[in-house]
């Protein structure tokens, strides 16, 4: 009976692991996806949280999109589940990191996270809820990222058909 248990208990486990990988992985993906058809809009999003110097700005503005899609592609498809799932983790903390540091500077922009971005003119009130959202969203993707860290075994992942 306990051998029954256990092994339930992990193949929830495992498909606790495939929903955080599709979550987060799928979310990267789209959004990575989103930014690189617009790098234009990606640097100026990036600008104008003032937090990286204007020129280095266009850097992250090109590298952002691409480190995400192939993060997001790592995760979707299961590859690396644990160091993907940690690059994804910390992709989401340097994101709420960067949000907090506008709403705390009262800097009232849209976080630019699916594409466009930049300064919008709608009361502080609306600019401080859509952040608390923004940072909710943020965590709970990297709560998704530290579950695959600590639990990197997933169902329908390649790492687990090549270990098989």
């Amino acid at each position: 009976m306990d051998t029954q248990l256990s092994s339930r208990s992990a193949t929830v486990r495992d498909w606790v692991g495939f929903v955080a990988r599709i979550i987060l992985g799928g979310t990267l993906l789209v959004a990575g996806i989103t930014k690189a058809t617009d790098i234009d809009a990606t640097i100026w999003s990036v600008r104008t949280y003032q937090i990286v110097p204007w020129d280095f700005a266009a850097v992250i503005g090109w590298a952002m999109p691409i480190l995400e899609i192939i993060v997001g592609f790592l995760l979707v498809f299961g590859i690396a589940t644990r160091w993907s799932g940690l690059l994804g983790a910390l992709a989401m903390i340097v994101f709420i990191i960067g949000i907090s540091s506008v709403w705390v500077r009262h800097i009232s922009l849209d976080c630019g996270c699916f594409g466009t971005g930049g300064a919008v003119k709608d009361t502080w009130a609306d600019v401080q809820r859509s952040y608390a959202l923004d940072i909710l969203r943020d965590l709970g993707l990297a709560l998704c990222g530290v579950w695959l860290v600590v639990r990197p075994r997933t169902a329908l992942s390649v790492d687990r058909w090549i270990t098989s």
